[in-house]
């Protein structure tokens, strides 16, 4: 069953240039699949996220153990100030997550967090409008949460601000998003800007 890893690097001043290669050497010497290499740019700035993906349970441990006893986790030791990963299952319903290719340069990260029992409803909202919702622009991924406090997270993809905040407007308008019922599990909201680091396999 497939999983997902996404990890929030904090880095120094404009050390993102720096730590992404040694962030793609990392993965390559280790379990699972490179997807994303993103800077922030509007948002807690100064963080680089790194979107993985694995076969199972087994692999995503692993790799979790790996970093946490590595005295350079994610081979950016001398510059990390602070790192979080958490761990996400794939909604089943989702089209496949792309691996590589040109989707932005724009990602938008949202994070929710979920009121209790929320989970259900919003899996069953979003698989009733999805369909119309990637015909407008792509999805990389919409995952929950499996570990800490309920809570789900996905990705979008633009070709810019403007292209994000026209295709947002239009979406609304003709009622494709949100999802109906989506927003009334909500509790907190969270949501990154950012752009690919040149060893991003999403661009």
């Amino acid at each position: 069953m497939q999983r997902f890893e996404l990890a929030f690097l904090s880095t120094t001043i404009g050390a993102a240039p720096k730590a992404a290669p040694a962030i793609e050497a990392w993965s390559r010497g280790g379990k699972g699949r490179l997807h994303g290499v993103w800077a922030s740019e509007i948002g807690l700035l100064n963080q680089v996220l790194v979107l993985r993906s694995f076969e199972g349970d087994a692999d995503l441990a692993a790799e979790r153990a790996r970093a946490v006893a590595s005295p350079s986790p994610f081979g950016c030791g001398e510059w990390l100030t602070g790192l979080s990963m958490d761990s996400y299952a794939p909604f089943p319903f989702i089209p496949p997550v792309p691996t590589e290719g040109k989707l932005g340069p724009v990602y938008e990260v949202r994070s929710y967090i979920l009121k209790t029992g929320g989970l259900a409803p919003t899996m069953a909202a979003w698989k009733n409008q999805l369909p119309a919702r990637v015909q407008v622009s792509p999805l990389v991924v919409a995952m929950h949460a499996l570990d800490g406090p309920p809570r789900f997270t996905h990705v979008w993809a633009y070709p810019s601000m403007n292209d994000r905040l026209a295709i947002r407007a239009e979406t609304i308008a003709r009622g494709i998003w949100p999802p109906k019922g989506g927003p009334d599990w909500l509790h907190e909201m969270r949501s990154t800007i950012c752009l690919p680091t040149a060893v991003s396999p999403l661009q």
